[in-house]
C-alpha cells in the first residue's frame, strides 16, 4: 500500500535494516545520513562502476560492492542481511547498460524481456524483480522531502523576459522528451533548441550546448548566446528512481557553458547542496526558478 511519500519508512523506523542501492554523486550519502538519523541500520549495495569510495566510511552497518550487472548478487546480499525495504539513490549512467559490463543470468533475462531499454523500463524491471523476491523499492525522496525544490525564484536574480520565453518553449520540448523517457533536460537560446539530453546525461547536454555556442563565435548570428537550461520530471514520474537532481556541479557546468538560467519542477527536483548551490548561482548571476 502506498501513502504519503515518506510515511511508510518513517512509520517503520527503528532498527529495521534498510537497503541502499548507491549510484554516483552525493545523493546516496544524503539518504544514508537521513536513514541513520531516523534509526535505520543501513546496508549499502555500492555499484563498483559508479559509487564514490567514501561510502565505505559513512556509517553504514555493511557495504557490499557489486558490479552493475550482478542483479542476483544484489538480491542474495539483501536477503542475507535481512533487508526487506530498499532505496535506490544516485545516478547510474544509462550508457553503462551498453558498455562492457556483463549482466548475470537474471539481468540478462530482464533485458531480453524489455520492449524498450529506456530508464523507466530498465529500473522498473529491476524494481519488479526485487518485489518478487520480497524486497520493496521505496521512493528515493522518502527521507529527503525537505530537499525538494520549493516553488518560486530560488536565487537573487529572477529570469529575464527572454529567459522566461526560453523557459516556456523549453518546457514544451522537455515535456515531450520526458514523455518518451529519452531525457529530462533541454537547453534553449533565443527560443531555439540548442541541445537535448539523451543517454549522455544532463551535464553533457549542457556542455554540448556551450560548445555549439562557442562554435558561433566570430560570426554573425541572430541567436542569443545566453543559454537557458530546463530540467523537468517525467509526466508520470516514478519517485523510486531517476528523480531530477541539481547541485553545485550543475551550476559549475552551466557557468562554463555560458548558461544564465535554470528552470526546474517544484516538488519533483532535489536540491542536493541547498544554500551552497544557490550561493554559487548568485555569484555566477544565474537565475534558478522552480515552477
Amino acid at each position: 500500500m502506498r501513502g504519503k511519500p515518506g510515511a511508510t519508512l518513517t512509520a517503520m523506523a527503528g532498527k529495521e535494516r534498510l537497503g541502499l542501492i548507491a549510484g554516483n554523486g552525493k545523493f546516496p550519502f544524503l539518504v544514508l545520513d537521513a536513514a541513520r538519523a531516523q534509526g535505520y541500520d543501513v546496508v549499502v549495495a555500492a555499484i563498483k562502476e559508479e559509487t564514490f569510495p567514501e561510502i565505505e566510511s559513512h556509517g553504514a552497518v555493511a557495504v557490499h560492492w557489486l558490479s552493475l550487472g550482478e542483479l542476483s548478487k544484489l538480491i542474495e546480499t539483501f536477503k542475507q542481511q535481512g533487508v526487506r525495504r530498499a532505496i535506490m539513490a544516485g545516478q547510474v549512467k544509462h550508457k553503462q547498460i551498453f558498455s562492457s559490463i556483463r549482466p548475470d543470468w537474471r539481468l540478462a533475462k530482464l533485458l531480453l524481456s524489455l520492449p524498450t531499454r529506456n530508464t523507466d523500463g530498465l529500473l522498473g524491471g529491476v524494481a519488479k524483480v526485487l518485489a518478487e523476491e520480497g524486497i520493496a523499492l521505496e521512493n528515493s525522496t522518502s527521507l529527503l522531502e525537505p530537499l525538494l525544490a520549493k516553488a518560486g525564484v530560488l536565487t537573487q536574480r529572477s529570469p529575464s523576459e527572454q529567459e522566461k520565453k526560453n523557459i516556456a518553449y523549453g518546457r514544451e520540448v522537455a515535456g515531450q522528451l520526458a514523455r518518451f523517457d529519452i531525457g529530462q533536460t533541454v537547453v534553449i537560446a533565443g527560443t531555439a533548441c540548442v541541445s537535448v539530453e539523451a543517454m549522455e546525461g544532463t551535464d553533457a547536454a549542457i556542455e554540448r550546448a556551450g560548445q555549439i555556442m562557442r562554435s558561433l563565435e566570430g560570426g554573425d548570428t541572430t541567436l542569443s548566446r545566453d543559454l537557458t537550461v530546463i530540467k523537468v520530471a517525467k509526466p508520470n514520474q516514478d519517485m523510486r528512481f531517476d528523480v531530477p537532481v541539481i547541485g553545485t556541479k550543475t551550476v559549475e557546468v552551466m557557468r562554463s557553458a555560458g548558461a544564465t538560467c535554470l528552470a526546474i519542477d517544484a516538488s519533483r527536483c532535489l536540491l542536493l547542496d541547498g544554500d551552497t548551490c544557490m550561493a554559487a548561482a548568485d555569484q555566477a548571476n544565474i537565475a534558478i526558478v522552480a515552477e
